[in-house]
């Protein structure tokens, strides 16, 4: 089983999937042109009908990998009669990130759960970026999306035993808090709420211009090699009843987080 989860697909102020392209050149490797199944499904933009978001994230995707010099040939599933006929036939799976309800609510509707799970435990490498990370996991409970629509299941394509929280942000520090602040709760605070109700879990946040490279039960803490803002780049680490933990970038560990 080979994966990149991948965060966010775009830095501030940097092109669609810039940041990532050369983590994605690596990961597939350029000894051949591969075909690729590409999910559009989290794509939902206002005003535009789904099958011209989904027109518009294809088209999107294939020109970062011909601007990048990646010879592939990306097809989306909705563009064919047989998505599952697709992923059967493809040397691997993409998943672009959006809303992660509509992506889970495609994915059941069209019988691809199975399939996709079932291609990527043969070999075939499997690349999300988001929502695309989101599904990597066994359910969708720790996305950060809004329920624009209800799937007929929750579960994904459990590729990794543990969930991800994409996009993972700290709190803002005491010092800057002010009366536009929002002071509620945070993103840890949300996933402890998780952990409370699903203490069997792990949750790990991915923080931005970062990924985990996964090679069957070895996972690498990749990131942005440039770092123009001095962010922090540590995965943090939640488990029920255990102190919180962060794993730095370039770390090696397996799946129950230890520390290879």
């Amino acid at each position: 089983m080979k994966l990149l989860l991948i965060s966010n697909s775009t830095n501030y102020k940097e092109s669609y999937l810039g940041w990532c392209m050369p983590l994605i050149e690596r990961f597939l490797g350029t000894e051949r042109k591969l075909r690729i199944a590409f999910f559009p499904y989290a794509v939902v933009r206002n005003g535009e009908t789904l099958e011209a978001s989904y027109n518009a994230a294809t088209e999107k995707v294939k020109g970062c990998f011909e601007k990048f010099g990646l010879a592939a040939d990306i097809v989306s599933t909705h563009s064919v009669a047989d998505p599952v006929k697709l992923v059967n036939e493809s040397d691997a799976i993409m998943v672009s990130g959006g809303n992660t309800f509509h992506l889970v609510y495609e994915l059941h509707r069209n019988g691809l759960i199975e399939p996709v799970r079932r291609k990527v435990m043969e070999g075939a490498p499997y690349i999300g970026w988001s929502a695309g990370s989101n599904v990597a996991c066994p359910t969708l409970r720790t996305t950060n999306d809004m329920p624009i629509v209800m799937p007929a299941s929750f579960q994904c394509f459990d590729l990794v035993p543990f969930q991800i929280n994409p996009h993972y942000i700290d709190p803002y520090p005491e010092a800057v808090n002010d009366a536009l602040t929002h002071a509620g709760e945070s993103r840890q605070d949300r996933i402890e709420e998780f952990l409370c109700v699903n203490p069997e879990i792990t949750v790990v946040g991915l923080r931005e211009a970062t990924a985990l490279w996964v090679e069957n039960d070895r996972i690498t803490l990749c990131e942005y090699e440039k770092n123009p803002y001095n962010k922090k780049r540590e995965m943090i680490v939640l488990k029920n009843g255990c102190p919180v933990r962060e794993i730095k970038p370039g770390s090696t560990f397996d799946f129950a987080m230890r520390e290879c």
